[in-house]
């Protein structure tokens, strides 16, 4: 039973210390409001910046952190780089993120697919 007990916590201990990774990818606004983005669909990073509203340095530094923490990945078509969220748990993460502080009032955001994202981002100081 000892070895159960140890397995088991080692397997809870594996499973935060993942969560933690989420969760500081998601504590920087700009890389939140780049998922909130992405959480609509796959998006160019030309895109991103009009969207966002985060120039390009930044842009490209947040993005690679995403890329590093394997929340988003990308595809290339000719010049131009596209990225949508790769993680589950990030969109997962942030549909509840999006329940919780960008639906309207009165409203639920739950069971909505995975819609995280525009209006909150609309509504965002940039």
């Amino acid at each position: 039973m000892d070895a159960d007990v140890h397995q088991s916590l080692a397997r809870l201990s594996a499973a935060a210390d993942e969560a933690c990774r989420l969760m500081k990818a998601l504590s920087n606004r700009d890389r939140l409001l780049l998922l909130c983005q992405l959480a609509q669909g796959e998006q160019s990073v030309g895109a991103l910046e009009a969207l966002v509203g985060v120039g390009q340095p930044t842009l490209s530094q947040q993005l690679a952190v995403l890329r590093d923490e394997g929340l988003v990945a990308t595809r290339r078509e000719g010049k131009h780089i596209h990225y949508r969220i790769a993680s589950p748990q990030a969109l997962a993460v942030l549909t509840v993120l999006y329940g919780q502080f960008c639906s309207a009032p009165g409203t639920q955001a739950e069971g909505s697919g995975g819609s995280a994202g525009s209006a909150c981002i609309q509504g965002a100081d940039k």
